[in-house]
């Protein structure tokens, strides 16, 4: 054990004293912070509203369409003879016109819309929407319903609220949504980034025949296990500085940039604020209350297991592979391939179990050890059996020994041999020999 440990703190410290450690971990937040605000600044800036000049033939439409939208404006203008469209939104200071034809058999025989360089899904969506309201008020009206019936009707609706049966508590499927989504991605870039990052950590210390010196001393198994969690420390040491960083560059930055931050708040802040204001105080009340009276202690405590099992059990897998080739990257990712497929898989089954948590295509995802660090994170806000949730866990655990076991045998085999190209099949008599 102490030998792993010495291994673990090699390990940790050549690593975060490499320049490259300091330039990523302070460029990471710095580069996001700067996209971000580019992002925003540029959408404050093309975010100007656009003048919709409408011609209406019909008579059905005219003074009736939406002139409360925060990015189009109407204008109604008379037919002109003008054959030229585009001359015509120059004369009249537009950017799209709307030509709205005589109606035939109260039907509208046809609506063009012209825009320089083509309309635009938004712009073609509220003048739909904008249009087929107006039109459907008018058929009704022309039913005998009251306006005011109409009016009545549109705004009612029908509030659902979802309970738990067993804490008889509220439940909001977005809410669950979001935290399941989330979690999964993360512990999905989690196992890719630092997955990759094991791998080539053996590969350079075997193509620099440092593993000879170091296995000399240590067995092949105390130096796979040292660098898996070694490396694990420093991945969990980045992401906390990043945090730390991304919340000083948040608080900060617009003090040193207030005119970058001023820019960006109408597009920003502003429309944020006006869809909050909104929002119902008894529904945001609502959303609050279900977002608190989630079992956090369990969420958070699941996520510690399987972040951390998933990295082991997959860091494991790297390693072996590190260990099976040399410098040649395109055989490394030839080698990674098999084991990035259950990773995509199980993105893609958590993706489904979001939707469905109790299917058995989730079920399956959530137990099956190179799927569950991902799907089970997915299922847990909604809910998931004590008896699944123990055997995803149990199954993880004998996974990670499992596949730990295997590896060292390749890792013991692969992490002395040069010059000769691995493969999996030479991989399987390794483990079968020794």
């Amino acid at each position: 054990m102490n030998k792993i440990w010495l291994i673990i703190q090699r390990e940790y410290l050549s690593r975060v004293k490499k320049k490259s450690f300091l330039v990523t971990t302070l460029l990471v937040p710095i580069l996001m912070a700067g996209l971000t605000f580019t992002m925003v600044f540029l959408a404050a800036k093309s975010k100007q509203k656009q003048a919709i000049a409408v011609i209406d033939e019909s008579g059905i439409f005219k003074g009736k369409m939406d002139t409360s939208s925060s990015s189009y404006s109407i204008k109604y203008i008379e037919n002109s003879k003008v054959d030229d469209n585009k001359a015509l939104l120059e004369k009249n200071e537009c950017d799209i016109l709307v030509h709205i034809y005589p109606f035939k058999n109260n039907l509208p025989d046809s609506i063009h819309v012209y825009k320089d360089g083509g309309v635009s899904l938004s712009a073609n969506d509220f003048i739909s929407d904008d249009l087929n309201t107006i039109y459907q008020i008018k058929q009704l009206q022309d039913a005998g319903i009251d306006k005011a019936k109409i009016d009545s009707i549109n705004e009612s609706s029908i509030e659902l609220k979802s309970f738990d049966l067993k804490s008889n508590k509220e439940t909001r499927s977005e809410i669950a949504m979001i935290i399941g989504y989330g979690m999964g991605i993360i512990i999905y870039f989690v196992i890719f980034l630092y997955g990759v990052s094991v791998m080539r950590g053996v590969s350079e210390e075997k193509t620099n025949r440092i593993a000879e010196v170091i296995i000399s001393s240590v067995k092949p198994f105390q130096l796979m296990m040292g660098k898996i969690i070694g490396i694990a420390f420093v991945g969990l040491t980045q992401f906390l500085l990043w945090l730390i960083l991304t919340g000083l560059l948040q608080v900060f930055l617009p003090l040193f940039l207030p005119d970058l931050g001023q820019s960006m708040q109408p597009a920003g802040i502003a429309d944020a604020q006006a869809q909050l204001q909104q929002v119902p105080q008894s529904e945001m009340n609502s959303f609050l209350q279900s977002l608190m009276s989630q079992n956090w202690t369990l969420i958070i405590g699941c996520f510690l297991f399987y972040f951390l099992g998933g990295y082991f059990l997959y860091a494991a897998m790297f390693a072996a592979v590190g260990s099976m080739v040399n410098e040649d990257q395109q055989e490394a990712q030839q080698m990674t391939f098999p084991i990035t497929i259950p990773i995509i898989f199980g993105a893609v089954i958590m993706g489904s179990s979001i939707n469905d948590p109790n299917s058995p295509l989730s079920i399956f995802g959530s137990l099956f050890p190179l799927t569950s660090p991902i799907v089970m994170m997915g299922r847990i806000p909604y809910g998931v059996p004590a008896w699944q949730l123990i055997l995803s866990m149990s199954l993880l655990v004998l996974g990670f020994l499992g596949m730990t076991w295997l590896s060292a045998k390749i890792y013991r085999a692969g992490i002395l041999m040069y010059g000769k190209k691995a493969s999996w099949k030479e991989a399987l008599k390794w483990i079968r020999q020794s």
